[in-house]
């Protein structure tokens, strides 16, 4: 199997971002074939992930998609790759609400096999580092912590006491970062701003990380350490889904800086099935791919981009036309608000009687769901598993026919299914049902 690490943090905001993309930079320059992996639902990453490796970043999120299929899909994005960089999710043992070790770093790391490199925020401490790396690395013995990368070090003094407290650590100091702004990444209401909202600077701010990184860590080291990973015993993940049969329907998928959120095994499994995968951008396309005959619009910021979402109107007349039709249409999140009748008073698709706007609530989590209505997506009974992530309310937050059953953290009903449209807050990993991608495909090809 491929060399590989996992990049983890005591806590979030530790910089594990900033430091697995920096690695997985460095050790692009040098010519290695990385995969860049991300722990959890997480899609903004993986964006900077890509732009570092040149590869699809991809994620690995044992509640969404089982612990099974971990291991399976990280070998599917690693294949013919020199080395896979996976970036951890909020703290090492931290994972779903209530759920154990389930979906945490900590556990992801052990299905994997994988040593961990864990990312410590030096700046108000010196001695207690040593106790802090100890407790992490004395947790769990499955884990195995093989070094320590410290971040935010003011000075050379600061960093000698550091590397004295933890010399009788017994785990080894791999990398030393300084603070540095030019590699800061801007953060607003979901966390980082996307890659596609800023590319110039989004290129500039992986080579300041990969640059910092290359001056600041052991790269032979960490190479040497990816490599002492055992073999993993899985069968690579694949889109093995039963063609449909007959002409190839065209799926047109929702991309641009507004609906950047999506999983690269989604478009893979839509292609397995049968269907001719077309991006397009709501705000510099006017009509929809020809020949289009399903839509699929994930996530994103149309928040950010309402005025200009609303000012292509003849793109949402098209949009709202096609869902009228009856052709099957699969929004979640900023496409639900896409397809909503307006978003903080801008008019918006109208396929759906609802209404949206911002809120100062963050709603957050896992959602274990269960279809309420037949869609196309999902036969009423179907049980799958997601996560909401949104500071947007929609009222009503159900349509006649709702689309999910939660439940938990509490029993309710969410969604809207109308025709051929299955619109949610509710985010799903297709790799987990392949058969939702074939039920598409085959609606539109009806």
């Amino acid at each position: 199997m491929v060399a590989r690490l996992v990049i983890a943090a005591p806590s979030s905001g530790a910089g594990k971002t900033t430091v697995a993309t920096g690695l997985m930079a460095a050790f692009a320059g040098r010519g290695l074939a990385v995969s860049p992996h991300k722990v959890g639902p997480d899609y903004i990453d993986p964006g900077y992930h890509a732009l570092a490796t040149g590869r699809p970043g991809r994620n690995l999120d044992a509640y969404m998609c089982g612990t099974e299929l971990i291991a399976p899909l990280f070998a599917h994005g690693a294949h013919g790759c020199d080395l896979a960089v996976v970036e951890g999710v909020m703290g090492l043992y931290d994972g779903a609400a209530d759920q154990g070790e389930l979906a945490s770093t900590a556990q992801v790391a052990k299905l994997l096999r994988a040593p961990v490199v864990l990312v410590v925020d030096a700046s108000s401490q010196s001695r207690s580092v040593a106790a802090l790396v100890h407790g992490f690395a004395s947790w769990d013995p499955e884990v195995r912590i093989g070094g320590v990368i410290l971040n935010k070090v003011a000075t050379d003094r600061h960093e000698h006491l550091l590397r004295e407290a933890l010399g009788e650590s017994g785990v080894p100091v791999l990398g030393v970062l300084r603070r540095a702004p030019a590699v800061s990444t801007p953060s607003r209401h979901l966390g980082l701003v996307p890659v596609a909202e800023r590319q110039a600077a989004a290129v500039e701010a992986v080579a300041a990380q990969a640059e910092q990184v290359r001056r600041g860590c052991d790269l032979d080291a960490l190479l040497a350490l990816a490599r002492s990973a055992p073999p993993l015993a899985a069968e690579a993940w694949r889109p093995d889904v039963e063609p449909v049969a007959g002409a190839r329907p065209v799926v047109a998928v929702a991309g641009g800086a507004a609906f950047t959120f999506s999983y690269a095994e989604h478009a893979e499994l839509l292609g397995a099935a049968g269907a001719e995968v077309v991006p397009f951008d709501p705000l510099r396309d006017e009509e929809l791919p020809a020949g289009t005959r399903g839509l699929v619009i994930g996530g994103g910021f149309p928040e950010v981009y309402g005025s200009e979402l609303s000012a292509n109107a003849r793109l949402r007349e098209t949009v709202a036309g096609l869902a009228a039709s009856g052709a099957p249409v699969a929004a979640e999140c900023a496409g639900l608000l896409y397809l909503a009748r307006s978003l903080d008073g801008q008019p918006m698709c109208g396929v759906l009687d609802a209404d949206a706007r911002m809120s100062e609530r963050l709603t957050l989590g896992y959602r274990d769901a269960v279809a309420v209505s037949d869609s196309p997506l999902a036969a009423a009974g179907t049980r799958m598993r997601g996560h909401e992530f949104h500071r947007t309310v929609l009222e009503p937050a159900a349509g006649p026919s709702p689309a999910w059953g939660l439940r938990q953290p509490e029993r309710r009903v969410e969604g809207f299914v109308q025709r051929g449209v299955h619109a949610s807050y509710v985010h799903t990993h297709w790799a987990a049902v392949p058969e939702a991608a074939r039920r598409f495909v085959e609606y539109c090809a009806r």
